[in-house]
């Protein structure tokens, strides 16, 4: 089957404005949720359910809590059933429990609820990267995972705008922090019914494409060797997935970035406690949400420019982050602007993410394998999260949690570079014995592996 390259550029554009606005809307809410924790904060939640700063980290861990033990369920449920069906519901059933967090008037009510809201929310990231997998090709990753991780971002800048907003209102006949559960609740349900309603499982019931569309794009998708959503757990696939040191390697990415990471949620405690007051908190908290924009979009420029090199843009985005967090931990309290700009900078995490995550969608083939190897992603993530915030106790300068993260992150620039090499030589030695294998060329798009299709490349 033969088209031109102008027919599947505007293939490319009707994917692009309905299934990338999408996972835009849903990871704009679910951002906006993981955010509003530290905007509520400032606004009465700590003083209101009389929280010690120990029981604010806790709230903080125990919504990853929620997530590790959902995500093998999760990694079953997304192997076995229709993906868009699972991701639908949860979308849903997470809104519900968002906007419960509006009624508990102690630490325990809380943290329970948080709890289940991380336990809802599981499945959601692993999926869009399964997702971004299905309907692009490798190239086209960074740019479409850049995208709806962007939305991190705007849901700082978004939230910090609308908890000033709330927070102004003196006409509320509940709390502000209350308030701002139930609008982001309310919202993230009808993202869910919309996801439902507008998201085809894969390109074969796409409606919105036509016949020879849907043909086309499963064709430009064979170049990859890409199965597709499947509904059948594989348990050679589960094996394979263990056994492999990039799977490992993943995982360590995820724990790595979440245990230096936990900034992005003090940082609006951090200028709180050097005197501003709620109000100015909030509009100095908004910038941050620009320069990860800023910092995410680079990201994706670097990986357009030098397509085969995302290690080496990965490790340079990690520096802003590194360099952040040792501002913030030598600076005088006293700086001021100093401290602020220092805050924006040690948050700057999803440009690093974004990227991550779309070396996962890029090197991983077979659909139980992809599930495994996205959830021990985000086991390590959840992991991370879970341990990160129980150093954050110290208020206002947070020795302890500032000096992990100066050390995890060199740590991780690390890793990285073991990954760079791991997949490098893999190719090399995939080069050789696919010269001498004239059975590699047959392989089309049935459920195989990375490692069993000898003509699939791995992005580093």
């Amino acid at each position: 089957m033969e088209w031109s390259v102008d027919e599947e550029r505007r293939i490319l554009k009707k994917i692009d404005s309905t299934v990338l606005p999408i996972l835009c809307f849903v990871f704009f809410f679910q951002y906006l949720d993981k955010q509003s924790l530290s905007y509520t904060a400032v606004f009465g939640l700590r003083t209101d359910l009389n929280l010690t700063s120990s029981q604010y980290s806790w709230c903080t861990s125990l919504f990853y809590f929620g997530q590790l033990v959902s995500e093998y369920l999760a990694v079953y449920l997304m192997s076995r059933l229709p993906l868009i069906r699972v991701v639908g519901i949860s979308i849903i059933v997470w809104g519900g429990v968002c906007m419960c967090l509006a009624a508990p008037h102690n630490f325990s009510g809380f943290g329970a609820v948080r709890f289940l809201l991380g336990f809802t929310e599981a499945a959601i990231q692993p999926a869009a990267v399964t997702i971004t997998s299905i309907w692009y090709r490798k190239e086209e990753h960074p740019r479409r995972v850049g995208i709806w991780v962007s939305m991190n971002a705007l849901a700082q800048t978004i939230g910090a705008i609308m908890m000033y907003g709330i927070g102004k209102n003196s006409g509320l006949s509940v709390a502000p922090w209350r308030c701002m559960f139930l609008v982001c609740g309310g919202c993230t349900i009808a993202a869910g019914m919309l996801f439902l309603l507008v998201l085809p499982s894969g390109p074969d019931n796409a409606w919105f494409l036509t016949m020879r569309e849907r043909a086309i794009i499963k064709q430009r998708m064979m170049v990859h060797r890409e199965g597709g959503d499947q509904v059948t757990f594989s348990i050679p696939q589960l094996k394979e997935a263990m056994l492999d040191p990039k799977t490992w390697l993943v995982g360590s990415f995820g724990f790595l970035v979440t245990m230096s990471g936990p900034v992005i949620i003090f940082a609006s405690l951090v200028i709180s406690d050097i005197g501003y007051d709620k109000y100015e908190t909030m509009l100095y908290s908004s910038p941050s949400g620009a320069v990860q924009f800023f910092f995410i979009w680079l990201g994706i420029a670097g990986c357009a420019l030098m397509p085969n090199h995302r290690a080496v843009v990965i490790i340079a985005l990690t520096i802003v982050p590194l360099v952040g967090s040792i501002l913030l931990l030598v600076l005088d309290m006293s700086a001021g602007w100093g401290i602020i700009i220092a805050s924006w900078l040690a948050s700057s995490i999803s440009c690093i993410m974004s990227i991550v995550l779309s070396l996962s969608a890029s090197n991983v083939k077979g659909n139980t394998k992809r599930s495994v190897v996205n959830t021990v992603f985000f086991i390590g993530y959840c992991v991370g999260a879970i341990v990160g915030p129980q150093l954050w106790t110290e208020p206002p300068r947070y020795t302890k949690g500032l000096i992990t993260s100066i050390v995890l992150w060199a740590v991780f620039m690390v890793f990285i570079a073991v990954y760079w090499a791991v997949c490098y030589f893999d190719n090399v030695s995939r080069d050789l014995k696919a010269q001498g294998d004239p059975q590699a060329h047959e392989h089309g798009v049935e459920d195989i592996t990375d490692r069993e299709d000898l003509l699939f490349r791995y992005m580093y």
